[in-house]
């Protein structure tokens, strides 16, 4: 027997070696376990000192800044609280038909007189007014910005770190600064929603102008086009399709920070009343107000793209001046005459209470009785999960397994066992070749065994740097080694161990079972027509609207933040894997049709592998939406970053925040490079170039 071990795989027994010195010395070497207080570098302190001194000599400008954005959000509100109900939805339902046909507009229209009949229509405009100002603003930021980064090398490697950041850093962590900066009110909102919403718009805008087939610029360049009209006539026109995909996305994020903007704008918008009613654990109430924000989040969705799909079509130019302008013309000729009907037909004008249904006490009635009735399966599942899942990954077997947790002791046979068992796969992996698979086991077995929240910082921190070096070069490797540092130096490494744990767990369970689900989609058209209402509403819905269910069921703890999480990032572990498979050439599906292949041969054998790269973009997006959640899963009882972040916020401690939001964004950064790495070689490899 022979194994043959690499350059690389000789780093990894080194790697392991010193992880099992660690795990043998940090008893007597206390510092393995928990880094020197005295040796911690005071970066929030020096934060709140920077933070004070930009406030005491340019609080004034952004105070001015302020009052002038006050103007434009007062003039729409005001505009769209005037307008009766009637003519509003006319006009919505008209850009609707305008964009996607008469569907999206039959959807609009049960969409706006769900506002109605709950009577959420006034909180429904004045968010509305918020993201009328918010995207037009976030897009001609991100327009500019990104063509900047077009137009100079330098300036997108100064921009991308920065929207990295931006994408990262959970909002709470700079909800504090902008507070500190522009004052309470609407304005602060405003603010914090564009700094949310602008990178999308940034990265469509570098990605749409480069699209751009040098066929076109030559000829341009041959008709005499001036560098202005070259950029304004050409380029532009050309990446409409994505410019407009970047206004999709960058409308989407608006809307989910309406609830974050509520907090420190204090509006009475939808925003609000959905906040109102979590604090007062609400279920029916605060639902039927988040639905709200679904709705509109799912029409602006559907319009924005359906006006990117029509972007490329041919429009002959001798239509006359009336089909030219047709939506123009019946949007006005329709709103005079709603406009004056309404002033005679008083419902018209303002829809009667007595039309309005509000169900929220049968919907609290029904999860009460969800919970009288089924508390002891509940209970069963709570347990279960939390004490052979989630208890082994965080502090490990050795300290999980226990006469009341598994009803048995880990006695010192046992842990001979485990460990043989363990040696015995890994050495099956190494006979068939397969190195990598050995040390993953390996590694795994040590991680579940001490736990996560139990192995040694030097350990983990040689660990993620050398599995970062291996996937994506020697960038990679330094920039997770000082990134993971910056946590170690700054004391919040325990703390992020907890949101690592949490959240690994979840984004596990997330890509494992979305997945699933994605494939089962991608093969069956029904499937998928039920999935897809699904997963727009649970990534519009607001993410303090998804724990409300859970909490009352569950109570607080982690297991409801895992559930929690699990509901929001699932979504693009379905939605990647069903693009990935319904997207592969035909040409490859007819080659294993005619060789033979069976349904299980052709699935595993062909479409995963080639799909496979796609799916790892799941991946990278369920990691980054899984920690967004845990930010929000802070109000129900987790210990992590994300309750640092929090307590900052609340204690009005900017340098305590934004060290610790910094952290999850170095988190996030990392698995974002390290996944979109793997993608790309496994690309390589299987010879494909996917977006």
């Amino acid at each position: 027997m022979r194994f043959k071990l690499g350059r690389d795989d000789l780093l990894w027994v080194c790697v392991i070696c010193i992880t099992f010195a660690c795990l043998a010395l940090q008893g007597e070497w206390a510092w393995m376990t928990k880094y020197p207080e005295d040796m911690i570098l005071p970066v929030a302190r020096w934060l709140n000192v920077i933070m004070d001194g930009i406030v005491t000599y340019t609080g004034w400008f952004f105070l001015g800044v302020s009052k002038v954005l006050e103007w434009p959000i007062d003039a729409v509100r005001q505009v769209l609280q005037a307008l009766p109900w009637s003519v509003t939805t006319f006009l919505f339902c008209l850009v609707a038909w305008a964009a996607a046909g008469w569907k999206l507009a039959v959807f609009t229209l049960g969409s706006l007189l769900y506002m109605l009949v709950i009577g959420y229509w006034s909180e429904s405009m004045n968010t509305l007014s918020l993201v009328a100002i918010s995207v037009p603003l976030a897009i001609l930021v991100g327009f500019i910005f990104g063509v900047w980064g077009f137009f100079s090398d330098r300036a997108e490697r100064a921009i991308m770190p920065m929207l990295d950041v931006l994408q990262t850093v959970p909002s709470f962590a700079y909800l504090l600064p902008i507070l500190m900066l522009f004052g309470f009110g609407t304005v602060v909102g405003l603010i914090a929603s564009v700094l949310y919403c602008f990178p999308p718009m940034v990265r469509n805008t570098i990605v749409g102008l480069r699209g751009v087939s040098p066929e076109v610029i030559e000829s341009g360049l041959m008709s005499g086009a001036t560098p202005g009209q070259l950029f304004w006539q050409v380029r532009v026109p050309s990446s409409l399709r994505q410019l407009l995909l970047g206004v999709n996305q960058t409308t989407m994020a608006s809307l989910s920070m309406v609830i974050i903007a509520s907090i420190i704008g204090g509006t009475s918008d939808i925003g609000w009343e959905v906040l109102t009613q979590i604090r007062k654990a609400q279920f029916g109430e605060s639902l039927l107000a988040g639905m709200v924000i679904a709705l509109m989040a799912m029409v602006i969705d559907r319009v924005t793209a359906g006006f990117a799909a029509r972007s490329g079509r041919y429009e002959p130019e001798h239509q006359g001046v009336a089909q030219r302008y047709r939506h123009w013309l019946i949007a006005g000729v329709g709103a005079a005459l709603l406009w004056a009907l309404a002033q005679v037909l008083g419902f018209l004008s303002e829809w009667p209470r007595g039309w309005e249904y509000y169900p929220a006490q049968v919907m609290n009635d029904g999860l009460t009785y969800l919970i009288v009735n089924f508390r002891d399966q509940i209970e069963a599942i709570k347990n279960f999960a939390f004490f052979f899942v989630m208890l082994p990954t965080k502090i490990g077997l050795q300290q999980a397994v226990s006469p009341f947790t598994w009803g048995f002791e880990l006695t010192p046979p046992l842990r001979i066992a485990y460990a043989v068992t363990i040696l015995i796969l890994t050495v099956l992996a190494m006979i068939r070749g397969k190195n990598t698979m050995a040390i993953t086991i390996l590694l795994l077995a040590i991680l579940f065994y001490f736990g996560l929240t139990g192995m040694p910082w030097p350990a983990l921190l040689l660990i993620c740097s050398l599995a970062g070096w291996r996937i994506g070069g020697r960038e990679l490797g330094i920039g997770t080694f000082l990134g993971l540092g910056f946590i170690v130096v700054t004391g919040t490494w325990p703390e992020a161990m907890l949101s690592v744990y949490l959240c690994g767990i979840a984004v596990f369970l997330s890509f494992t079972v979305g997945t699933a689900i994605g494939v089962w989609a991608a093969h069956n058209d029904t499937v998928s027509a039920i999935v897809r209402p699904i997963n727009d509403t649970l990534q519009t819905m607001p993410l303090f609207v998804i724990l409300i269910p859970f909490v009352m069921i569950f109570k607080i703890g982690e297991f409801t933040a895992l559930l929690a999480i699990i509901a929001y990032a699932i979504v693009p572990a379905v939605r990647y894997a069903e693009h990935g498979l319904r997207n592969l050439p035909e040409t490859v599906i007819e080659a294993g049709t005619m060789i033979g292949a069976t349904k299980r041969q052709m699935l595993w054998q062909i479409k995963i592998p080639l799909a496979l790269p796609v799916m790892m973009l799941g991946l990278n997006q369920t990691i980054m939406y899984g920690i967004a959640m845990l930010v929000i899963a802070a109000l129900v009882g987790t210990n992590g970053l994300e309750q640092i972040v929090y307590i900052g916020l609340s204690d009005g401690n900017f340098g305590i925040g934004i060290t610790a939001g910094i952290g999850m964004a170095i988190i996030a950064i990392i698995t974002d490079r390290m996944t979109h790495a793997w993608s790309r070689k496994r690309q390589e490899k299987l010879g494909l170039r996917l977006a």
